[in-house]
């Protein structure tokens, strides 16, 4: 299992640095990208929706997952939050160790 992990979410733009905020101030996230102006096409409700959302990328060590995933459903304004997480197999060591030591214990 990796020790680093990549956690994706989208959500409405305005609730973005919110999210991102808590995250990083709590130290449970060593840093979130947003990336505004995200286009989504889904279904929900047996309906074709379209949105336009903020990408939120959230770098985090893989022991954070539940703490971060429940601070995602407390802060995130829908119903069913899209939160992936993937791991960082290989990565930059001097970043991945700041990444470590940004997370609290």
């Amino acid at each position: 299992m990796s020790a680093h992990i990549i956690i994706f979410t989208t959500c409405p733009e305005n609730h973005a640095a919110l999210i991102a905020t808590a995250l990083v101030e709590e130290k449970l996230a060593s840093c979130v990208n947003m990336v505004a102006g995200v286009r989504s096409v889904y279904y929900w409700r047996d309906q074709l929706d379209t949105a336009t959302e903020a990408l939120l990328i959230i770098k985090a060590v893989a022991y954070h997952y539940e703490k971060i995933e429940e601070r995602l459903r407390t802060l995130h304004p829908y119903e069913l939050p899209e939160i992936v997480a993937v791991p960082i197999e290989r990565g930059y060591k001097p970043y991945l160790d700041w990444l470590q030591g940004s997370a609290r214990n």
